[in-house]
């Protein structure tokens, strides 16, 4: 490949990478906020989950198949620009929010310019890389999750303490418009299927129906769906509480918390999407089960180390054995998103991700947040300001259920040989 091609596609990853990370900012930060909020606005744990939780994914999850079908006949880039200048507005606007149902709307705004990032995202990145790179790809796209906690706890929870919660919504929303522009006068549309060197049928647009049809007929593509969502009930449910967790149990304020927390999902959480990727592909590429397998294994490893986390009494322990669980939290989505666009036709791979995107954030961010809260309220009067701790400890144990999906997951990979061909002519040499 040409230098000025490889700069091109490494600058388009850069951008899309940091529009992650503003995704992600914006949409954890109430997490760092969720005990200001409830003093503030006197809400109960139960409605800071719906309010984090399903209140949010339910408009993700569904506006991300129309916007989706946009993305698969229109430009990309495009909505990629008119997506984030949504969510980073109406994160602003939540600093206004005077109530529950006031800030439940602005929420609700974010999740519908949300749902315009990452299906259009990751269908460019296939473009840009072949499928024998695209784990990895991904796996840096990914990136953006833990940036964008780390900075979002970073400036949450210090501007929380010095200016109030509200401010937090102010300062982390309105730079994300400046960024929309760069995303819409630097990126270029690149030609569908130029990775692979495949035809773009213009006139092919699969409906919702016959996508859905499509890969509902490949059982890999099941098994990712289960997996993931059971994950995500996990992941969200750790990310949305833990905060809270460390200030009930261990009383701990929000600066301190963002800190030490940043630091943990941003470095060692990064470590994972990236490593998630590149492992993926190193032990894929020689044997294909090994694409999914790599994040089951490593899941199903870590859950001694989150009950651990939880159970201990020193902070340097819960911290310690906390960082283990963000590795293999993160370490599942690249290789995921990666092997449904190769499973995916060209004009469907956006609500390929959509569709992927829409179970997991129904499951995952819909209700694990939810229903962490809902037994940390049916705990409370047994176990106190521990009701939490004990929440999160029960959960963590659905890694396991993950990780079994996970290796389903991979022996049908394997025996999908239409799949299986694509990546192996992907091979060098």
């Amino acid at each position: 490949m040409a230098k000025s091609e490889s700069f091109t596609r490494r600058y388009v990853l850069g951008v899309l990478v940091l529009v992650y990370t503003f995704n992600f900012i914006d949409r954890q930060i109430l997490s760092i906020l969720l005990e200001a909020i409830k003093a503030d606005l006197l809400l109960s744990d139960q409605a800071l989950g719906f309010l984090s939780g399903f209140a949010f994914a339910a408009f993700y999850s569904t506006m991300g198949i129309p916007i989706a079908i946009w993305s698969d006949r229109g430009n990309r880039r495009n909505l990629i620009a008119i997506a984030l200048s949504v969510w980073s507005i109406m994160t602003a606007l939540s600093g206004l929010a005077q109530n529950f149902w006031h800030l439940a709307l602005a929420r609700i705004g974010v999740a519908i310019g949300e749902a315009g990032g990452s299906p259009p995202s990751h269908s460019l990145i296939s473009d840009y890389y072949p499928p024998r790179k695209r784990a990895t790809a991904l796996g840096i796209y990914a990136l953006g999750i833990p940036f964008g906690i780390m900075f979002g706890l970073f400036l949450g929870g210090w501007i929380n303490e010095a200016f109030g919660w509200r401010k937090a919504f102010f300062i982390v929303g309105l730079p994300g418009i400046i960024l929309a522009l760069v995303v819409r006068f630097t990126i270029t549309e690149p030609e569908r299927g130029i990775s692979e060197n495949k035809q773009d049928q213009k006139d092919n647009k699969p409906s919702v129906k016959e996508t859905f049809r499509y890969l509902l007929s490949k059982p890999a593509f099941v098994q990712i769906s289960i997996a993931n969502s059971l994950a995500a009930f996990v992941g969200y449910g750790v990310i949305t509480w833990y905060p809270a967790f460390l200030i009930r149990t261990h009383e701990l304020g929000t600066a301190e918390i963002g800190l030490w927390l940043g630091l943990i999902m941003g470095l060692v959480g990064g470590a994972g999407m990236y490593l998630g990727g590149f492992l993926s592909d190193k032990f894929g590429s020689r044997d294909t089960r090994w694409y999914l397998w790599t994040p089951g294994v490593i899941l199903v490893a870590t859950v001694p180390f989150g009950i651990a986390g939880y159970i201990a009494e020193n902070l340097v322990l819960v911290l310690m054995w906390f960082a283990p669980t963000i590795l293999a939290g993160n370490f599942w989505q690249a290789t995921s998103f990666a092997q449904v666009q190769t499973m995916a036709q060209l004009r469907m791979r956006s609500m390929a991700s959509a569709i992927l995107l829409f179970l997991i954030n129904i499951i995952g961010l819909g209700f694990g947040p939810w229903a962490v809260g809902i037994l940390s309220d049916v705990l409370q009067p047994i176990y106190g300001k521990d009701s939490l701790r004990w929440s999160l400890c029960f959960f963590s144990l659905l890694n396991i259920w993950a990780g079994y999906h996970f290796y389903r997951a991979g022996l049908r990979l394997a025996e999908d040989k239409t799949l299986f061909e694509t990546i192996q002519d992907e091979k060098p040499g």
